[in-house]
């Protein structure tokens, strides 16, 4: 199934977009999602931790995704 996905902050310099398309399995939970982004793009290891918002709603890993879903990715962020 297609999902978009939306990159922010260091996210988007690390995968080089600020938005792709890709394919994903179907009835992949956000979990499964988050570990096949990684296989694709290794280069977000860097990381330690970002959120994960679909359809502008933070998720939990055992959200189950849907064809079409906007998957958002949120590095940590820190102000002052």
């Amino acid at each position: 199934m297609k999902i978009q996905v939306l990159f922010f902050g260091i996210t988007t310099d690390l995968v080089g977009s600020s938005a792709l398309e890709l394919n994903i399995a179907d009835a992949a939970t956000v979990a499964d999602f988050k570990n096949s982004l990684k296989e694709r793009y290794q280069q977000l290891e860097k990381l330690n931790s970002y959120a994960i918002a679909v359809n502008e709603s933070y998720a939990t890993d055992d959200l189950l995704l849907k064809e079409n879903d906007v998957v958002a990715i949120i590095p940590p962020v820190s102000g002052g």
